[in-house]
């Protein structure tokens, strides 16, 4: 299966996306902080083949999207998700799929009850708020990397090696003798400053549809966020993939994918 890159606007913002068609139940995929929508080619590719409509979208400030937008407010995020559901869906309810940055994404747009989001799957993510600490670390690990890289191969090996590193070094675009990433970290930055202000429990709390959580071992979703996720929502589902960190998608791609593919047939199944 292969897809056709569009984009549009949103709010004066122009939003670039990859449609990998399909006449099933909606799939919309988002990826985390400081990636691209190109994370989830094989996953997209999969349930493409499995009669879905996939869409994976590159964030606001992410990819071959706006690279400088006005707006970096989780609530922008959340319109751009419901804007591609209404753009893409032609009617049909879609269920989101994200990871980390982009499972707040799915989170926050779930919360708004739209008649067009039947699900969600939480990759890496929760309500729980960042402390200031966390976000000056992130922020400073996206400063720190050696940019440009000589290579692609460099970047990979930069990036931990195998599916891990390829998944980060495909993000990034080749241009003055360089590898370099397609964000601006000030905007990134800016983007994450909400997280460390407060938490999203409320948001939490108004969802109604179904969800699955998909969480690494040694990923950032602790026993004790994840055991409040639980209790105030006890149909919430759950898989923890032993030894896998934070990128999960990337490092045991078989296995996301069993998880998503079994929750999306009893979502479709529902909304028959």
């Amino acid at each position: 299966m292969s897809y056709v890159t569009r984009e549009f606007e949103r709010g004066g913002v122009r939003l670039s996306l990859r449609d990998w068609g399909g006449d099933g139940a909606g799939v919309l995929l988002l990826h985390g902080l400081a990636g691209h929508c190109g994370e989830w080619d094989g996953l997209a590719g999969r349930l493409s083949a499995d009669g879905y409509r996939v869409v994976a979208l590159d964030q606001r400030g992410h990819g071959a999207s706006e690279r400088r937008p006005g707006d970096v407010s989780r609530a922008a995020y959340a319109e751009d998700v419901l804007g591609v559901v209404e753009e893409c869906g032609g009617g049909r309810p879609f269920v989101l799929v994200g990871q980390s940055y982009g499972g707040l994404a799915a989170l926050l747009a779930a919360a708004r009850r739209h008649p067009l989001v039947a699900g969600a799957v939480l990759v890496e993510a929760g309500p729980d708020r960042s402390t200031p600490e966390d976000v000056a670390q992130v922020v400073g690990w996206l400063k720190g990397w050696p940019v440009p890289f000589a290579s692609r191969e460099a970047a990979v090996a930069y990036f931990g090696g195998s599916g891990l590193g390829e998944g980060w070094a495909s993000g990034l675009e080749e241009r003055d003798g360089g590898w370099w990433p397609r964000f601006d970290v000030a905007v990134l930055a800016a983007s994450l400053a909400e997280n460390a202000l407060r938490g999203w429990w409320d948001e939490w709390d108004a969802i109604e549809v179904p969800l699955l959580g998909v969480l690494g071992e040694k990923g950032i979703i602790g026993a004790e966020v994840w055991d409040g996720m639980a209790r105030r929502r006890p149909g919430l589902r759950g898989v923890s993939l032993p030894g896998a960190g934070h990128d999960v998608h990337l490092e045991r791609p078989e296995e996301v994918f069993g998880a998503v593919a079994a929750f999306l047939r009893d979502v479709a199944a529902a909304v028959r």
